[in-house]
């Protein structure tokens, strides 16, 4: 038999008394090879270890670890010197690797721990030096482990005017009860050492309502609350327009439907999804997006999912030429049938509808720039919006939007209810004020709620100048009175002209109502113009208003 291994090019076989053996053709060295015991493995062996093969490769010198006093210098000098070239990053890593010794554990708990509470430090200074109130955001889920857990997020306006959003507390909470958020906040805030505090925001939720109520016992305690908290409780913007959505998405047409089944078909296995992105390419659809599934308890995924069809809808009625089984299913087994041209383009105007929603729900949860001021044009908007489509002659769209008007209204459509600084910020922007504001609420609002909103804008903003009138403020300095005294004793005279500087100002304080106040020439000048990257604390607005917009 031929021998087929690449050994015996380097082996020569003799025959001998003892038996078949074979040579080293380099070194001469003989091993027995009888066939039925002797296998090529020691052959094998004899090659990677003979010393005359002539083409063996040349082992590396290996050098043993030397190990240096400290502060000599002469015996590493040169490598400083040496280039990176003449160095291999991953060798010196593998290396120096069994030098390094790895911390357990304990001690990179103990080291985070350390470094978290010195940025607690840092940031409580921070909190104390800042000259402005401070606003809360609370949220609260429930893990799969069915526990409760609830963030603790502050905002505020720095020295700098720069606005700032930390997390002061992520814990646990024995419940949602509102009652326990309520302390859990109180403890936060006592922790941090914050009693300034102008508005919370919460998800709206009757158990949020006792939670604000609870802090509005303990802040008007402390006697930091402005206006006795009247403007603490802000309900979530964003929370809100997604319960009206929500509440309109009830009546979903049929269109909408035979989409949703139609991506659901497609989705349900890889085979499909592949077969499907054959039509995408045959039709020569450029765009990018992808099919992607609904949730039914979240509108915007709804709308995402009927964005990304309608750039697809060619693929589709390819596809149901490709595969007969999407439209059996479809038909059959879903009642409804397949997307036709009307379907598309009912799609297609519900799609616009949510993406005015949409863009407004990404507006405003920003957290990286002041969005007081937006809350009131979007919500205006809104309300302009629904207002349309409820006269619409598309009986679907006009009964979606009425429901949602419906909903509109029980949370901004109720004066007593609306949180007014909503209203009070755009007021304080010197490219609107309070004209304009006016004239909004009488587009949107009846004549009878539009009264009793302007009516109570009018008394809580003149209530908000007085409560900060009285404040002192941050930039002007205070002398030290007693100081002056003791360098400098009141003479007869000097007492006499402050008893008359008394006398003046308590006449001019009975007579105030004839003094215009500041806010009532706020109110009187010409707006600002209005243009892009406009920054109402860059100076044009004065001190006093800035501050209460903190």
């Amino acid at each position: 038999m031929k021998d087929r291994s690449g050994v015996w090019y380097h082996f020569d076989k003799e025959e001998t008394s003892k038996g078949l053996k074979v040579v080293c053709k380099y070194c001469k060295t003989g091993y027995n090879c009888d066939p039925k015991k002797n296998g090529t493995s020691p052959l094998w062996a004899h090659i990677s270890k003979c010393r005359k093969y002539p083409y063996a490769t040349p082992k590396e010198s290996k050098q043993s670890l030397l190990s240096f006093q400290n502060g000599s210098n002469k015996a590493c000098g040169g490598i400083s010197g040496l280039t990176y070239q003449k160095f291999d990053p991953v060798s010196i890593r593998k290396a120096l690797s069994f030098m390094v010794s790895l911390p357990s554990i304990q001690t990179v708990a103990r080291d985070c721990y350390e470094m978290f509470l010195t940025e607690k430090r840092k940031l409580k200074n921070v909190l104390k030096r800042c000259n402005s109130r401070v606003s809360l955001t609370t949220d609260l889920w429930t893990s799969i482990q069915q526990i409760n857990y609830m963030v603790l997020t502050v905002h505020f306006i720095d020295n700098d005017w720069k606005l700032q959003k930390r997390i002061l507390s992520f814990c646990t909470v024995a419940s949602h009860k509102g009652e326990e958020v309520g302390k859990m906040i109180e403890k936060c805030l006592l922790e941090w050492e914050l009693e300034d505090v102008f508005c919370i925001t919460v998800d709206n939720a009757s158990s949020n309502d006792t939670s604000i109520a609870y802090m509005k016992r303990k802040i008007n305690g402390w006697k930091t609350g402005v206006l006795k908290c009247r403007f603490l409780h802000m309900r979530c913007v964003a929370h809100i327009v997604n319960l009206v959505v929500g509440d309109g998405l009830k009546c979903v047409h049929d269109s909408i439907i035979r989409v949703i089944h139609a991506v659901r078909f497609i989705k349900q296995s890889p085979a499909r999804l592949l077969k499907f992105k054959k039509c995408v390419a045959d039709e020569k659809i450029n765009s990018k997006k992808l099919l992607c599934l609904d949730v039914p308890t979240r509108w915007n995924s709804t709308y995402l999912m009927l964005h990304a069809a309608l750039a697809l809808e060619n693929a589709f009625d390819r596809y149901s030429e490709e595969d007969p089984h999407y439209n059996v299913e479809l038909y059959v087994r879903e009642g409804n049938g397949t997307p036709t041209c009307d379907d598309w383009a009912t799609v297609k105007r519900f799609s616009e509808f949510l993406q005015c929603f949409y863009e407004l729900t990404l507006r405003i949860s920003g957290s990286a720039y002041v969005t007081a001021i937006q809350f009131f044009h979007e919500l205006i908007n809104v309300a302009r919006i629904l207002k349309e489509l409820c006269a619409s002659r598309d009986e679907n769209m006009s009964l979606m939007a009425c429901k949602m008007r419906e909903k509109y209204e029980k949370y901004w459509g109720d004066p007593e209810k609306i949180n007014l600084l909503i209203f009070i910020a755009v007021v304080l922007d010197p490219r609107y004020k309070l004209d304009y504001v006016e004239w909004m609420i009488s587009e949107i609002y009846d004549s009878k709620v539009g009264f009793l909103l302007t009516k109570n804008l009018r008394e809580s903003l003149y209530a908000l100048y007085d409560e900060y009138r009285v404040l002192p403020t941050t930039d002007t300095p205070r002398e030290d009175s007693s100081e002056s005294r003791d360098d400098a004793p009141l003479n007869a005279t000097q007492k006499k002209v402050d008893v008359l500087k008394n006398k003046y100002k308590k006449q001019r304080g009975e007579r105030g109502g004839e003094i215009k106040l500041e806010l009532d020439k706020y109110l009187e000048e010409e707006v600002e113009e209005d243009f892009d990257n406009f920054d109402n604390a860059g100076g044009l607005f004065f001190l006093l208003f800035a501050a209460v917009r903190c």
